[in-house]
């Protein structure tokens, strides 16, 4: 634990600001720009990898909002795919609400409810023909979710292994609710064939390129946002919790509130990021909260570098270009070569992606400090 007097840490030095104003300029402009030149030009920026990019970038999100849980707080859970899956399913019933009677049956409702024989709108979906409550419900949902359960997992104790079964049984009950075709959430389909999203077509480029901005102001956003947390007072507490909870407690913390917090922001994030998405990706289903998927977030975290932030938005990025890369040339071996790559890194790599760059750092400086003290090669020392 640091003292308490011990100073607040500065979010980034000169060179690390220089660095996040380079990306996000390259985000921002250089992308959209190279997206409109000539499809004939070398310069180029595919229209098909813009919501692709943009995919991977609503999963950096997640991984941001997992290792502020885990890697600054000693939180393994494995049920974020369920906060993730909600923020979604809120942008998805705006998205269905917004195609109004171009459905298939030419119905105010939607086309699964016309064809289960369903006669009126249910409760729960009113209000989300406006994207400002979408918005509002894509993220309050999973917030309150995880409040809730979290102020009766925390105040129980509850931790470590157990705590991370209790968020996959959670999300393990969530999706079995989510597959009932009587649950109003379009079953096993789920919400599809969306058309527009604040009256621009989904289908249109800029609205696809309009998209992207958005997810990565959103991932800057967040990467900010978490930065400041794990530089602040909180963020030594948080830390101080993962490495010795009860000494913490004995120093007078609350802990419970402290864990409930990070806790709660988290699960927004990820509501965050589900609700860009899904109208990026075109769907949203129950296997968004297949337990595999929330698994999967925890590597992404232990690839790229828990405890880092970057690390742990580095591993998204690497570990999603991966899969989507092996799903088209080898699908059978993806499951495979995600095994092997946590083994390797667990074992050889505990410092994830992130901390290769430090290690190519110590060795080199090592290797400076050996050579200037290995006396000269001349006559002399004959």
């Amino acid at each position: 634990m640091l003292a308490a007097g011990h100073s607040r840490n500065p979010m980034h030095t000169r060179g690390q600001w220089l660095v996040l104003i380079v990306v996000a300029v390259f985000g921002l402009l250089v992308v959209p720009v190279l997206n409109t030149m000539p499809e004939d030009s070398f310069l180029h920026f595919p229209d098909f990898l813009i919501p692709l990019i943009g995919k991977f970038l609503c999963y950096a999100i997640v991984a941001l909002a997992m290792d502020l849980i885990w890697g600054y707080t000693g939180i393994l859970s494995l049920g974020h795919g369920v906060f993730f899956a909600l923020g979604g399913y809120a942008m998805g019933m705006y998205l269905m609400r917004s195609i109004g009677t171009e459905g298939v049956y030419a119905s105010d409702l939607p086309d699964f409810m016309v064809f289960l024989d369903w006669k009126e709108l249910p409760w729960f979906w009113r209000g989300f023909d406006r994207f400002a409550f979408a918005a509002f419900m894509a993220v309050a949902v999973p917030g309150t979710l995880a409040f809730v359960f979290g102020w009766f997992a925390f105040r129980s104790r509850i931790k470590g292994v157990y705590f991370a079964i209790i968020t996959q049984a959670m999300t393990f009950a969530l999706m079995l609710l989510f597959f009932r075709n009587n649950t109003g959430f379009g079953g096993n389909n789920g919400l599809t064939d969306f058309k527009r999203i604040l009256g621009f077509s989904l289908q249109e480029p800029s609205t696809r390129v309009g998209l992207y901005v958005a997810s990565v102001l959103a991932l800057l956003g967040t990467y900010l946002l978490c930065r400041f947390i794990v530089c602040s007072k909180l963020g030594r507490v948080l830390a101080a919790i993962r490495d010795e909870e009860g000494r913490v407690l004995f120093t007078g913390y609350n802990t419970v509130r402290h864990k409930l917090f990070v806790w709660t922001v988290s699960a927004m994030l990820c509501g965050m990021a589900g609700a860009l998405y899904v109208p990026q990706v075109g769907i949203i289903n129950p296997s968004e909260m297949v337990p595999a998927n929330s698994i999967e977030m925890a590597i992404w975290v232990a690839v790229g570098g828990r405890g880092t932030l970057i690390g742990a938005a580095l591993g998204a990025l690497l570990v999603n270009g991966a899969k989507s890369w092996f799903t088209v040339a080898a699908p059978e071996t993806w499951l495979y070569v995600l095994g092997g790559l946590f083994i390797v890194v667990t074992l050889f790599l505990p410092g994830g992606v992130v901390s290769l760059w430090r290690r190519i750092r110590t060795f080199r400086e090592q290797s400076a400090r050996r050579a200037e003290e290995t006396p000269a090669a001349d006559g002399s020392n004959a």
